[in-house]
């Protein structure tokens, strides 16, 4: 069992509401958290196709089966619940009665917002994060007799966050990701969306992938994998409401500049990531021209898992102008006030790698940058300029991007 940075939250949500749900993607970690933090409640999964029929047919004698605190998996499976729950609380609103999971947030968020307004805490569970790895007593590793920081990291680009690579470090990645993408595929896509042609959303996952940290064009997309735009729209958000990527949209506050409107795409896990994108060894992926990429992606990917493991909304934006001046990460403190990241995959960087900084508080005032880093593959801090506003920092670590937002 890993130790979760939600834990806490989690605890507090739990003491203050009737109902908490716990969003995610499939295999990150969901039950065996709300096991771990409920050991003794009832507990059924409406992956079991009986148990998921009972609910939606009789949900108020389905409910009676349990008693309170119930965990119930994988809830989205039997949206008539929600309603019969919203009755149930009603009447007895203390809390810590009823922990919901689910990893399809279409038809979960449409639920719980119609019926449970009010009456519930909605936490997102991300994959395991770089701080958590850290402190965990890890198993050893095929590929790395000893982990340091750097060669965390470094498994962790190739690994991504899901539990069981950590649990099991002999697993076979390509086998189990071939396996994940299918059952996603078949279970949950075909769930939401009537997908016809499964050999083209595989090709739209991983002409994504090729597109990571990229600016999202529907109508390339679409041109690449043989569909029309309308349809590549509606995919994207299918994986995207899966938890399977995200969408940075950009800061566009009209200042000066003539700004860029499109969002980036990025995926949640940089394993499911690295694997699309082809690469069968770790060691292929630093000297890989897509390198500066899959390392924007997971610098991105995990100051967003921080957040959501504390409960909140990412308040993270990039910025580009059309003359291609570019932030990678916007970190918004208040409203036009910044820390500023930067992602390069070089040890030592200076202060002329981030020459697009300067234009962005020429546009928004000095005072818009509490913090500049670039978050590069150093091991130690070091400062960039003399005011002290701008160092080099590595991603995890107490000194790190991570320790530091």
């Amino acid at each position: 069992m890993f130790q979760r940075s939600i834990s806490s939250y989690l605890s507090k949500a739990w003491g203050q509401f009737p109902v908490v749900v716990l969003t995610g993607a499939r295999q990150v970690g969901k039950t065996t958290l709300a096991r771990h933090f409920l050991p003794d409640a009832d507990y059924v999964t409406l992956d079991i196709l009986s148990e998921a029929e009972q609910a939606r047919l009789t949900p108020m004698q389905f409910l009676g089966r349990h008693t309170r605190p119930v965990i119930i998996d994988e809830v989205q499976y039997a949206p008539s619940l929600f309603r019969e729950i919203k009755i149930l609380v009603d009447k007895d609103r203390r809390p810590g009665q009823f922990f919901l999971t689910g990893s399809q947030n279409f038809s979960l968020m449409k639920n719980v917002s119609e019926s449970l307004a009010g009456r519930n805490a909605i936490l997102h569970l991300p994959a395991l994060g770089l701080p958590e790895l850290a402190l965990a007593p890890l198993p050893p590793l095929p590929s790395a007799t000893s982990l340091t920081s750097a060669s965390l990291v470094d498994e962790f680009l190739w690994r991504g966050g899901f539990p069981e690579f950590w649990k099991t470090p002999g697993l076979d990645r390509n086998l189990w990701f071939g396996s994940y993408v299918s059952t996603y595929l078949e279970r949950d896509v075909r769930n939401v969306l009537n997908i016809g042609n499964l050999r083209d959303f595989n090709r739209l996952l991983r002409a994504l992938a090729l597109r990571a940290g990229q600016m999202l064009s529907y109508a390339a997309l679409a041109r690449d994998v043989g569909i029309s735009p309308n349809t590549a729209k509606s995919w994207v958000s299918v994986l995207e409401a899966s938890d399977q990527i995200f969408l940075l949209e950009p800061y566009h506050r009209q200042r000066n500049k003539s700004l860029i409107k499109s969002p980036k795409v990025y995926f949640c896990d940089t394993g499911l990531l690295t694997y699309l994108m082809g690469f069968n060894q770790p060691g292929e992926i630093a000297s890989h021209a897509l390198y500066g990429a899959i390392w924007e992606n997971l610098v991105v990917s995990e100051v967003r898992k921080l957040f959501l493991s504390a409960g909140q909304r990412p308040p993270l934006w990039y910025w580009r102008t059309t003359e291609g001046h570019e932030v990678d990460l916007l970190v918004e403190c208040a409203p036009e006030s910044f820390v500023t990241v930067e992602c390069k995959t070089a040890a030592q960087v200076s202060l002329s790698d981030y020459g697009h900084l300067k234009v962005f508080r020429e546009e928004y005032g000095a005072g818009s940058v509490r913090k500049a880093y670039i978050a590069c593959r150093t091991e130690r801090a070091y400062p960039l300029s003399k005011d002290g506003v701008c160092e080099a920092v590595p991603l995890a670590g107490e000194d790190g991007v991570l320790g530091r937002i």
